[in-house]
């Protein structure tokens, strides 16, 4: 009888500790199973290459001297050399601009020159003489108005002979001439010809005139055959 009473204590003690597992819902399986594990998907960085790039080289003070001490030099000599070229051009443009200056009708003084006669036919240098104290220059022909010793204006026509004309430059008292010729015979209806007493004579390119003694008889309605300004003062 206490063999059977032991074996029915320990039954009853082992369904009591079973009753009390199934009480608290976990099974001791359960309680010590470890926690699930979370796997991190593994992301691959793409390498990027960083190009290798040399230090610069230091410095060399001296040279760095030298350098700066050369382009000084050359600035300087630049602009000296700029200045020089200015100045000649400057001085050549004034030197162009004094001798290309035309001779003005105030600057020249007139006069005809000995008459030279040959066969009914008169020829004679008129003279412009250049009475300033620059260099200018004469070009062309003269404009020609005869007047009688009552001052009254004469029938003039000045003939530009097929010549071609020149530059003449003329230094402060040099001379340039233009070589006149007419006729002392009536021709036509004339049956005698005006004489003249003075010489009205416009200078090339100018409008004011100058006037000189001119005794001469000049027929065919006045004509003047007259030659572009040459160098010299004679024929």
């Amino acid at each position: 009888m206490r063999v059977a009473n032991s074996t029915l204590t320990a039954a009853a003690a082992a369904l009591a500790l079973l009753a009390a597992g199934c009480g608290t819902g976990t099974t001791p399986s359960a309680a010590a199973a470890p926690p699930a594990r979370t796997t991190t998907p593994h992301t691959t960085t793409p390498h990027t290459a960083t190009p290798h790039t040399a230090p610069p080289p230091a410095a060399d003070p001296g040279r760095a001297t030298a350098a700066g001490t050369a382009s000084a030099r050359y600035d300087t000599a630049a602009r000296t050399t700029a200045t020089q070229t200015t100045t000649t051009q400057t001085t050549t443009t004034q030197s162009a601009g004094a001798a290309s200056q035309r001779c003005r009708t105030t600057a020249l003084r007139a006069r005809v020159g000995r008459q030279d006669p040959g066969a009914g036919n008169r020829y004679a240098p008129l003279v412009l003489t250049n009475t300033s104290g620059k260099t200018c220059w004469v070009y062309g022909f003269v404009g020609l108005v005869l007047i009688d010793g009552r001052g009254d204006v004469l029938r003039t026509r000045t003939r530009r002979e097929s010549v071609t004309p020149h530059r003449v430059s003329l230094r402060p008292g040099a001379s340039a001439h233009a070589r006149l010729h007419w006729t002392v015979v009536p021709s036509g209806h004339e049956t005698r010809c005006p004489s003249s007493a003075r010489l009205m004579i416009i200078p090339p390119d100018e409008v004011a005139h100058l006037e000189v003694p001119f005794t001469a008889t000049v027929c065919d309605d006045g004509r003047i055959d007259a030659r572009p300004m040459a160098p010299g003062a004679s024929l």
